[in-house]
Formats: C-alpha cells, sequence, structure tokens
C-alpha cells in the first residue's frame, strides 16, 4: 500500500510538472518568457484560474473548453501532462528512489518539450540543448550510473566521450548528408551522450533512425507523403533515448549475449 501511494505521489507530481512543460512547449519556440505572464487562454486571453489549471483533471472537467469564452482546448495539453507523469512513474519502476533519479526525471521532461516542439516548429531551442549538454557532462562525470555497467558510475571519461560520440556523429551525418541533419540535433545528441556514453549513443540513434524509417514509410503510403517530405528527426531521437534509458541494459546483453 505504502508503495501504491508514492507511486500516486510520483505520478501527480510529474503531471503538474507536465503542466509547466506545456508552458514551455508553446513559449519557447516564439521566444517568450516561461515565467510571466501567468497561463491564459490562447483564444479569449483570460488568466487561466489555478482551480481551471489542475493536470489532465480541468481539461476532462470543463470538457475540452475554455470557463470564459468556451473556445476549444487542444488535448495536447492533458497529453503532455499525462505524458510526463507517466514516464515519471516509469523511471521509479525502473530505477527506484536513487540519488541520481531526479536527474532521470529531468531528462524525460527535457525529452518531452524537444518532441513536440520538433512536431511543431522542426526546431530543437540551443535554450533546451546547450544547457542540457552542461547539466549532462557534471551529472554523468559526479551522479550517473552507466546504464550498460550495472552498480557502475559513468564517469566524466566516458561522459566527455558520449558528449564528443553524440555530437560528432551526427555532426558528420549533417555534413554528409548536405544538411540533412539540423544542428538541434546534433547538440541533442551531445546531451544524450553527455549523460548515459557513447553506448547510449549508437543504441539511440539506431532506434530512432528505424523508428524513423518505419514511420516515414508508413506516411509515404498512408498519406502520399514525398521522400523529400521533412519529417522531424527529433520526436524519434527522444524515443529512442527513452527505450535506451528504460531497457539499453536487456537490448545490449540480448544482441551481445544470446
Amino acid at each position: 500500500m505504502n508503495d501504491i501511494i508514492f507511486y500516486i505521489i510520483v505520478f501527480i507530481f510529474g503531471a503538474a510538472i507536465g503542466s509547466f512543460l506545456n508552458v514551455c512547449i508553446y513559449r519557447m519556440p516564439r521566444n517568450m518568457s516561461i515565467i510571466a505572464p501567468a497561463s491564459r487562454c490562447p483564444s479569449c486571453n483570460t488568466p487561466i484560474r489555478p482551480y481551471d489549471n489542475v493536470p489532465v483533471l480541468s481539461y476532462l472537467l470543463l470538457r475540452g473548453k475554455c470557463r470564459v469564452c468556451k473556445a476549444g482546448i487542444s488535448s495536447r495539453y492533458p497529453t503532455v501532462e499525462f505524458l510526463n507523469a507517466a514516464l515519471y512513474a516509469a523511471v521509479l519502476w525502473r530505477f527506484g528512489l536513487e540519488w541520481y533519479t531526479p536527474a532521470y526525471f529531468i531528462f524525460c521532461s527535457v525529452l518531452v518539450v524537444i518532441t513536440f516542439i520538433d512536431l511543431d516548429f522542426q526546431i530543437i531551442p540551443d535554450r533546451i540543448t546547450l544547457p542540457g549538454i552542461g547539466i549532462g557532462l557534471i551529472a554523468g562525470a559526479l551522479l550517473m550510473p552507466d546504464p550498460f555497467v550495472r552498480y557502475t558510475l559513468l564517469g566524466i571519461k566516458s561522459s566527455i566521450i558520449g558528449f564528443l560520440a553524440g555530437g560528432g556523429l551526427f555532426y558528420a551525418i549533417a555534413v554528409l548528408s548536405r544538411g540533412g541533419m539540423g544542428g538541434g540535433d546534433i547538440k541533442m545528441m551531445a546531451m544524450v551522450g553527455a549523460l548515459m556514453g557513447w553506448k547510449s549513443v549508437l543504441l539511440t540513434t539506431f532506434l530512432g533512425s528505424m523508428t524513423g524509417a518505419v514511420i516515414g514509410i508508413f506516411l509515404m503510403i498512408s498519406k502520399g507523403k514525398g521522400r523529400k517530405t521533412k519529417i522531424p528527426f527529433g520526436p524519434f531521437l527522444g524515443l529512442g533515448s527513452l527505450i535506451t534509458l528504460f531497457f539499453g541494459q536487456e537490448i545490449f546483453n540480448w544482441y551481445f549475449y544470446r
């Protein structure tokens, strides 16, 4: 019973952070402050009352509409809140409450923000990735376990190698593809490598490329998208990073020791 209560607390906390992530997703690519002004209805600009800003629940009670103007509110808002809450609960399930657990919470939230901004604007803001690289190097060097070696800290050497591997690999891809890979993807993978090491870069790249190819083929067949249609790669790298985070060790062991 105590475990269930603790999961509920973490889930609620994740949903509350998800509400803030919605602010970041909307304002960051528009170069707006994420602190002020307070959240407002995008249609009538009325400030949202605190009791109408309860994650997920308020959306359901208001039936997806603004209380004042009755304009529809995007379902993305509760989706982001629920997704972030689910990821926090998954981190707790996978890693327990350790000293590095908050870093994984932050990492998951960063991937959520990157994913939805890239879907809308096909950009990954430097305001996210550049601080993320610095924090990733510090956390990777001092706090984070190696995802592929149980009970072993990643360490400063592996963190730096991961940073260089992630940024270098995607910089090479950008050069060889003549602009087919954006600068945001390069910095995002440098951040991932700094936090989780070079092996995670390789697995994330493989998983991101595989899922991206599958979705790309599906869009070409079902929606008539052309081969030159631009599809943001950040969401697929984000998905690959999450799979690596939660199941990287198992995938690694299955591949090399089957």
